[in-house]
């Protein structure tokens, strides 16, 4: 986000708690990060130049289907030739290039900076409160503060509203670092491995050659299989699924450095009731998150600074007026987060081993009512376009759909890498979880000769020729 604004001519300060190269969790992204934004702010050639391994898609050993299928994003054409790959990426190598990047184009970063809290006039934030990296205390004043701090953020309250958590994924992850596992066969050698189980499922993330980050997630109510010894825990897991424990037969676990720690993280997907207020706003994990199993965490992260950094730049430029450049941020980001929710939903339903209590807990029912009528309000109350999703009842008929449509259509591939991709494409989850990260591509590459887009909602905004800004759309 800070590259983008600063692309605009105007003043930014990044403040960051930690100094870089620091770890972080969140390694397989999506193209539309990386051909998208990436390229909006300048970074994709630092990137490319990086070595991070080529991700082509994913490979899942899930739903009915005992054999492995494999998504290739090229099955897209709005994302065929060379903007249909991703990376795996070390994070604290990636972050490090975005962070260099966004100081190459004009932002002022200062790491080793805790921002202690908010400035208010009023109504409105004015700046925050920091620490610098002798402790002592400083003040930044701002025409807007964009916290993106995360999971853990401790600003987000400050916006107003609550933080709402998703019975659904109600989840928690025991992962680690592996050296030496094996790898999938090429072209899908740096594919994430998506392997369910039992008790919940694995990733399985190729990071270089050798070196390999391994995540269970099981449900809340089976906390007790990642309580005690955390490196017996996760042993007993990699036991309990075969797929993993085959591909980790070689390999040893890595115990020293950024990778030599087993981290437990839990509660995967929320959504805080307001992502604004007058000159603040919530990026990223800081405003909501989704369960990770199909690597939308960085995509939701990186479009979300880009939609907060167009209506900065619009405001600033004095081409939107600041109320309606935030509803369209928010409005935009909620739609998202609820496009990949309901994929996720869907994912999770083609999953069809009833002995299991964590598949059974996931399946949407009409019995799950308050997480339904709270989904509803989530993408049907706040703008989102979604006119078909009026009720519970609706969701859940929805949602029961989509989930057949999708299972039939891996079904129809018969676990190959080939034949079938037509039925997988066109399946509406699909389809729509595609849709906007495709836009943002196109965007990038073409710029001001992209073609025109139409706004999502009625009387809404457009992005600028450039992609950095919010433009009102031309009257016909």
């Amino acid at each position: 986000m800070a590259a983008l604004v600063a692309k605009k001519g105007h003043s930014v300060l990044v403040l960051e708690k930690e100094s870089f190269p620091r770890y972080q969790i969140g390694e397989s992204l999506l193209p539309s990060t990386i051909h998208g934004i990436c390229r909006l702010t300048g970074a994709a050639d630092e990137l490319a130049k990086a070595g991070f391994p080529l991700k082509r898609g994913g490979t899942f050993r899930w739903g009915a289907n005992p054999e492995p299928w494999t998504f290739s994003f090229s099955v897209s054409p709005k994302m065929a030739g060379p903007t249909s790959t991703a990376y795996q990426v070390e994070r604290s190598k990636f972050d490090e290039i975005l962070l260099n990047n966004a100081r190459r184009v004009g932002a002022q970063v200062r790491e080793e900076c805790d921002v202690i809290d908010v400035v208010e006039d009023g109504d409105r934030v004015t700046g925050v409160r920091y620490t610098d990296s002798e402790g002592v205390e400083r003040h930044a004043a701002a025409k807007f503060v964009v916290d993106a701090s995360g999971n853990k953020s401790r600003l987000y309250k400050r916006v107003g509203g609550k933080r709402e958590y998703s019975e659904f994924f109600r989840s928690l992850a025991l992962f680690g670092y592996f050296e030496g596992g094996k790898r999938l066969p090429e072209p899908t050698r740096y594919n994430i491995l998506c392997v369910a189980f039992e008790s919940g499922w694995f990733w399985y993330i190729p990071l270089s050659d050798t070196l390999t980050s391994v995540g269970a997630v099981v449900r809340r109510e089976m906390a007790e299989k990642i309580q005690g010894d955390p490196e017996k825990a996760l042993q007993a897991l990699i036991d309990e699924c075969p797929k993993i424990s085959d591909f980790l037969s070689p390999a040893k676990r890595v115990t020293e450095g950024q990778y030599g720690q087993i981290r437990v993280r839990k509660d995967y997907s929320y959504h805080n009731t307001t992502f604004w207020r007058p000159g603040m706003m919530l990026v990223g994990d800081a405003a909501c998150f989704v369960d990770p199993v199909f690597s939308s965490g960085v995509h939701l992260a990186t479009y979300s600074s880009m939609l907060a950094a167009r209506s900065i730049n619009s405001v600033l430029d004095g081409v939107v007026e600041e109320n309606a450049a935030m509803q369209e941020f928010e409005a935009r980001y909620r739609r998202e987060y609820s496009v990949f929710y309901e994929f996720l939903v869907s994912f999770y339903e083609m999953h069809r081993d009833e002995k299991s209590y964590f598949w059974q807990a996931k399946k949407v029912t009409k019995a799950s009512r308050p997480e339904l009528e709270s989904f509803v309000d989530l993408v049907g109350g706040v703008s989102s376009g979604e006119a078909a999703l009026t009720s519970a009842d609706a969701l859940a008929e929805r949602m029961q759909s989509h989930s057949k449509e999708f299972s039939d259509a891996v079904d129809q591939m018969g676990g190959t890498t080939g034949g079938g991709w037509g039925n997988l494409v066109s399946s509406s989850v699909v389809r729509e979880a595609m849709a906007e990260g495709s836009k943002v591509q196109m965007q990038a590459l073409l710029g001001e000769d992209a073609e025109d887009e139409m706004p999502l909602f009625e009387g809404g905004l457009i992005p600028s020729p450039d992609g950095l800004s919010w433009v009102h759309a031309r009257a016909e």
